[in-house]
């Protein structure tokens, strides 16, 4: 049974064979994401030099300058708990982005969150400097996005 047109309500008619969920998460990119390469593109424009991705620094951020102590991390709005992703999709929360194992999938995310926010605490104790910014407002505007790290930076724009 199909649900009524202009509803808005996709949700499946049953549990998804583990070996599709499997392929589509695999699919889901760790690094150089279309997100973060618009924001190093807008940043290198500018004459902005980094680092990508060190395995040396707390919490691996995407973009780093070790001379300034600044860790920038592109994070994904479904996968770190951004909440105008649910707005976007016409929900009331984040479970409600999950029709099936509901709790498994907040669980994850919430402990997503909660990691972000110690990678941050640990990296300021350390003197740095820690820019996150959500992977929507990176491509909707990369240049407001690059404006925003090099204004922390201290980068002459």
């Amino acid at each position: 049974m199909m649900s009524e047109a202009g509803s808005g309500d996709r949700r499946r008619l049953g549990p998804r064979d583990p070996a599709v969920t499997s392929r589509m998460m695999s699919a889901v990119r760790g690094k150089d994401t279309k997100p973060e390469l618009a924001l190093r593109r807008a940043l290198h424009a500018r004459g902005a030099r980094y680092r990508l991705h060190p395995k040396d620094v707390f919490g691996r951020p995407d973009i780093v300058v070790r001379s300034r102590r600044l860790a920038v991390f592109v994070d994904g709005d479904l996968w770190h708990g951004n909440p105008a992703e649910w707005q976007r999709r016409r929900r009331e929360s984040l479970a409600d982005l999950f029709p099936t194992r509901t709790e498994w999938w907040v669980d994850k995310i919430t402990k997503t969150v909660e990691r972000d926010r110690e990678v941050d605490r640990r990296l300021a104790q350390l003197g740095w400097i820690v820019v996150r910014i959500w992977e929507n407002d990176v491509l909707r505007d990369p240049e407001a996005a690059a404006d925003r790290v090099l204004s922390r930076w201290g980068h002459g724009s």
